[in-house]
């Protein structure tokens, strides 16, 4: 247990959280809604810094990111807890654990130099704050990131975006590259499906690629909820606002957890989605979950030539030169080795 970061004293105990969109006023003895962060007295404590509940070596192309240090791996860590409820989550026995478990906080203790040192070990690029939201573990993920870079490693995020200015500042910079999903372009989507909201989420989005925070987006695209050529059309144009340049992903769902009513997405929806980011003027749209459909790779924006080829989370074929393309000279945007 450590003193948290990001909150100021109220009367009677009480404390106001500003790690996130919530801002939660938490009573003497109470948690936050990601029910890992606890008013002990007056004072705000992180239950979770250093309890690793997911430890494993990740191709950076799982997270996903297809234009940050491609066919490099990444050590990626989680804690219990999320701020967000969603009705679809994949991981919902870690990021719904305290919820679900009477508030019990579970993981392996950890300090920063154990991550640094792991990650090293297995000969990682970078670090990935990921599987739940990372956003509720900050304090751990400055502290390993500030080691982290000062070893030559980077770090990345994979999160919700649902962050405050304070948080989101703090975090550009300690991280080099964050995939942040976008789930729906719909605030009572938020609402109804994550217990949240739209809004901070873009704004969260739009300021970490101010900060220079390399960026590439997720949706989930759930048939019925957000697959509609209208939404699609809004996150799409959304997106290119923030950057030609940032890659969007466009993911199949599968029914779980408390959504169990929806079908798979079709390979036409994702394919669909894919061609309204491109018709929109993004310069990289990637359909995720059907491997071998061709959405998969890299092309030149301005000439169409293959660029990286893959499979999954393989690269077949990587023929990037200085972060260029061969034939036409163009830059492709992305952190390159």
């Amino acid at each position: 247990m450590n003193q948290a970061r990001f909150w100021e004293s109220l009367e009677d105990q009480k404390v106001h959280c500003h790690l996130c969109a919530h801002e939660c006023q938490i009573d003497p003895g109470k948690r936050g809604i990601c029910r890992v962060r606890e008013n002990r007295d007056g004072t705000l404590y992180s239950l979770v810094y250093g309890r690793i509940i997911s430890e494993n070596i990740d191709p950076i192309e799982k997270k996903p990111l297809y234009h940050f240090l491609p066919g490099s791996l990444s050590y990626s860590i989680a804690t219990v807890g999320c701020n967000f409820q969603c009705l679809h989550c994949q991981n919902y026995e870690i990021s719904q654990y305290p919820r679900l478990h009477e508030g019990a906080i579970i993981g392996e203790q950890r300090s920063p130099e154990d991550i640094v040192a792991a990650a090293i070990e297995s000969r990682s690029a970078s670090i990935s704050y990921t599987y739940t939201e990372p956003t509720i573990f900050l304090e751990f993920a400055q502290d390993t990131a500030r080691l982290a870079r000062a070893q030559g490693l980077r770090n990345v995020f994979v999160s919700n975006g649902f962050m405050t200015e304070p948080s989101a500042q703090a975090l550009a910079e300690v991280i080099d590259a964050d995939n942040v999903d976008l789930k729906s372009f719909r605030d009572d989507h938020y609402r109804k499906v994550c217990k949240a909201r739209l809004q901070p989420v873009l704004d969260t989005i739009v300021r970490l690629k101010q900060l220079g925070v390399w960026l590439e987006i997720t949706t989930l695209v759930i048939p019925g909820l957000n697959d509609s050529t209208e939404e699609l059309t809004d996150i799409a144009q959304f997106i290119k606002g923030v950057g030609a340049g940032v890659p969007w992903h466009v993911s199949a769902f599968y029914p779980v957890y408390k959504m169990l009513d929806r079908p798979r997405t079709p390979v036409a929806t994702l394919l669909k989605a894919r061609e309204i980011g491109l018709k929109a003027g993004l310069r990289y749209v990637y359909t995720g979950n059907i491997p071998g459909e061709g959405g998969e790779s890299t092309f030149c924006y301005a000439c169409g030539g293959l660029l990286i080829d893959r499979v999954g989370y393989q690269i077949l074929r990587y023929d990037l030169k200085d972060g260029k393309c061969p034939k036409c000279q163009a830059e492709i945007d992305g952190v390159w080795k």
